[in-house]
């Protein structure tokens, strides 16, 4: 092992924790608004079906909570085994902002998940809906902070740096609210809220279409479906905005990761769009380039002939093909998502039944959300490298006196776990699925079954 580079598989570790512990926050935040929806529906009309939907999607979101929550804590431990030197020099801005987390938001689900999950008959129905939005809102003040830290990391403010009795450098708060409302808060705030409204979304529509494949044509089914379809044709223009909006701040503040995402080596003014390139990080030159004139440059700068910085002029910039195709699948299913979505709408606005084709889409772009998301976290969060704290301090420099022996086997061990999980996790949401159709197709078999003894009884007489 002594070939092996701990710091990259110290890295490694790292991305495969959060990569599967983003999965369940992502779904979580926006489903516990969704099952409010359905609670107020129901209380609006008192028609079963929309409770039915609630119940069945509770299930969905209690097993991704507690799989979000594990995953967490052991990502968690990372900050003082692989990478201490990060908490020992920003740990005064990271430890309250991870602090105001539990308090606000952990305790708050905590407090009210189990009324949510268990209280419909035990607690009037006002308060069942309180807990409900509680748990709603606990978990988007959870990605409020969480943010907060993530952000800061990437436009670092209201901090001063000062050595303390052994002479090694700390970050100090000069100022919480700038700490808070750091320069990029107010763009990934909303486009992470968004990017999780449609991976709720279209995991509605995917478990929807599967129980309509599996022929289960209850309201409830369709009411979800409905739900699903109408949240994401709204949200898709609006994450589109964001992420415009995203980009063009990401090119004030960290513009060589703009030029990562577009494979721009050289600057250039009327720079073109590269659809498709496979950059050659050795050369610094693209190959098979599928590009389109000055439209980089229009997107980036809303000018044809503005200025795209290229990586030729920065000292360090990020590893370039991550960026250039995980922004590209972000981007591309974006565009299928909206596809779907809008199709959909078409035919909920003419009243017409969706084709079984079409559920047959829902249920391939059940995770869509996901991939696009987990695309999209992977560009903002490897366009950060070599730095740690975008500018003060690089990766390398936090990392802990492991070695290779000691990250291998645990990176290892999380990879073959969280394959598990994964599987696991996709299989009980189907299991779910099938299964929540099956009490009353159970009912009337029985009925079937208790008319036809008789009658065998009969004729074998």
């Amino acid at each position: 092992m002594t070939h092996l580079d701990p710091f990259i598989l110290s890295r490694i570790q790292f991305a495969a924790n959060i990569t599967f512990h983003i999965m369940f926050p992502s779904i979580t935040i926006a489903l516990s608004w969704i099952l409010l929806f359905f609670k107020l529906r129901y209380q609006a009309t008192k028609d079963k079906a929309w409770m039915d939907s609630y119940f069945f999607f509770t299930k969905v979101f209690a097993l991704s909570f507690a799989i979000g929550i594990v995953s967490g804590i052991t990502m968690s431990f990372q900050f003082g085994t692989n990478w201490p030197g990060f908490m020992k020099t920003f740990g005064n801005v990271a430890g309250p902002l991870l602090a105001y987390e539990v308090l606000t938001a952990f305790f708050l689900e905590a407090s009210f998940l189990g009324i949510m999950l268990f209280g419909f008959r035990k607690v009037p129905g006002w308060f069942h809906t309180l807990a409900t939005f509680l748990v709603a809102l606990g978990t988007t003040v959870s990605a409020f902070w969480i943010l907060v830290l993530n952000s800061w990391m990437h436009t670092p403010a209201g901090y001063e740096m000062i050595p303390n009795h052994l002479g090694e450098m700390e970050a100090h708060v000069t100022s919480w609210l700038a700490v808070i409302f750091n320069p990029s808060m107010h763009v990934r705030l909303p486009h992470m809220l968004l990017a999780s409204g449609l991976c709720a979304s279209f995991l509605v529509m995917g478990l929807s279409g599967y129980r309509m494949l599996k022929g289960d044509h209850a309201a409830a089914v369709s009411k979800s479906m409905a739900t699903g379809i109408i949240l994401a044709s709204i949200l898709i223009p609006l994450q589109i905005y964001v992420g415009h909006e995203h980009g063009i701040h990401t090119r004030t503040y960290q513009p060589e990761k703009i030029a990562a995402i577009e494979a721009a080596w050289e600057t250039k003014k009327g720079a073109p769009l590269i659809l498709f390139s496979v950059p050659d990080e050795t050369a610094r030159h693209n190959n098979y380039e599928v590009k389109i004139p000055y439209l980089g440059s229009l997107i980036v700068t809303h000018q044809l002939d503005g200025e795209l910085k290229g990586l030729n002029d920065f000292a360090h910039h990020p590893p370039v093909k991550p960026l250039f195709f995980g922004f590209r699948v972000m981007v591309g299913l974006g565009m299928l998502m909206m596809a779907i979505s809008w199709f959909g709408l078409y035919h909920i606005i003419k009243k017409r039944p969706l084709p079984r084709y079409y559920q047959y889409a829902t249920v391939i772009m059940t995770f869509s959300g996901v991939i696009a998301t987990v695309s999209g976290w992977y560009v903002t969060e490897i366009g950060r490298q070599p730095w740690l704290v975008h500018g003060v301090m690089m990766s390398k420099d936090a990392l802990g006196p492991v070695t290779a022996a000691m990250v291998l086997p645990t990176l290892l061990t999380f990879l073959a776990t969280y394959a598990f999980l994964t599987v696991a996790y996709v299989f009980t949401l189907f299991h779910l699925a099938r299964k929540a159709g099956q009490p009353k197709q159970v009912t009337e078999r029985k009925q079937i079954q208790s008319t036809l003894i008789p009658l065998q009884g009969e004729i074998i007489t």
